[in-house]
């Protein structure tokens, strides 16, 4: 009886692409919603993610990167008096106002990164190459992603004013593109120079890398334990405070919530989608189930029939799916627009499918049950 079920779909491919598409479409909803969550959430810890630090200190309380506040500059020596950090550096975050034309045009809110120059700094190592780091040492250097300059009505080499200090754009580089602001990268004198008294203060955040490769969890407990003579800090790793701040935007956000949202009303309307239609291909083919059914084929070996064709069906429409949403989400990349993927979302996003279409199949499996012999005789 199982080969039947493969048979049926061969020779009667027509009845069940309609079946295999719904899958598909289901598939491709799933994962490109999927991608966008990451993408655009995602881009809330860029300041981690695309850093090499294992351990920031900040403010404690801190809910994203983008709400930092200035700590104490002894916080640095206690970072670099630890035997297990081999490197400490400076970051300081400065919400500013970008002006281009003049100091009194219109204005574009933007979040300035004070970074070091160094070649060997954290801060941004995973996308800022060395020869543009060293461009930010020239006073008023500042750096933006390709897709802003528009946005910020200005080309690589011209002039703009953040919070009326002049600056020039000496460099653009992709991978910059940040939620809720523009994100501008500047040396920390320049940012220092621009944020004014309170950014001379102090530092936004320090950074910091351990000697050894998973060592940050036991050195932040220790500075944890320590950090009472430091005045108001807090120490985190840095895939603790990615996801802390990915968190904070995707769930104490309307964003976050509407987004969410979104993603279960995907997934119901690929669970009505999928069922309907392999409720349709059982109920179009009543009549043969009930032939064999007069035949002496019992009904649990149709349904076994049932099923298996709902696995190749869903296997065929999830293959449609990953050819479609690879398609779209290159091309969706090519237009800057914030996607991303992991393999442990794809897998997700795979199994979420796979019980969509197994559910769908024993709903239709109900359909089968009604299949009686005397639909012969009519």
């Amino acid at each position: 009886m199982i080969a039947l079920a493969r048979k049926t779909l061969v020779y009667e491919w027509r009845r069940f692409v309609p079946a295999v598409l719904a899958v598909g479409f289901s598939g491709l909803l799933l994962a490109v919603q999927a991608a966008l969550v990451l993408g655009i959430f995602g881009s809330a810890a860029l300041y981690v993610t695309a850093s090499s630090a294992d351990l920031w200190a900040g403010y404690p309380g801190t809910q994203s990167v983008n709400f930092g506040r200035a700590i104490d500059p002894g916080v640095e020596m206690r970072l670099r008096l630890d035997p297990e950090i081999a490197a400490v550096e400076p970051y300081l975050w400065v919400d500013g106002e970008w002006s281009a034309g003049s100091v009194s045009s219109g204005s574009v809110s933007i979040y300035l990164s004070g970074i070091s120059t160094r070649p060997d700094a954290l801060m941004f190592a995973q996308v800022l190459p060395t020869a543009l780091r060293d461009r930010l040492r020239e006073p008023g250097a500042v750096i933006v992603d390709p897709v802003d300059l528009d946005t910020l009505s200005v080309e690589v080499g011209g002039r703009a004013w953040i919070n009326s200090h002049a600056v020039h754009v000496v460099a653009v580089v992709p991978g910059l593109r940040g939620l809720g602001g523009v994100n501008v990268l500047a040396s920390l004198d320049t940012a220092r120079q621009i944020g004014g008294a309170d950014a001379a203060a102090g530092s936004t955040y320090y950074v910091a890398r351990t000697v050894g490769t998973g060592r940050a969890e036991a050195v932040r407990a220790r500075l944890m334990a320590g950090r009472g003579s430091m005045g108001p800090v807090e120490f985190w790793t840095a895939p603790e405070f990615a996801q802390r701040s990915q968190w904070y935007w995707l769930l104490d956000t309307g964003a976050g919530v509407a987004v969410l949202f979104m993603a279960l009303i995907v997934c119901l309307v690929g669970a009505v989608i999928t069922s309907q239609s392999l409720a349709s291909v059982v109920a179009n083919s009543a009549r043969e189930y009930a032939m064999l059914n007069a035949l002496g084929a019992s009904r649990w070996a149709l349904a076994r029939v049932v099923v298996e064709q709902s696995f190749w069906i869903g296997g065929l429409g999830l293959l449609l799916a990953l050819l479609a949403s690879s398609g779209l989400l290159l091309i969706a990349a090519a237009y800057h627009v914030p996607v991303a993927m992991t393999l442990l979302v794809a897998l997700g996003c795979v199994l979420l499918v796979a019980c969509l279409v197994l559910c769908s199949g024993l709903v239709a499996v109900r359909g089968l049950m009604r299949a009686d012999p005397t639909l012969l005789l009519r």
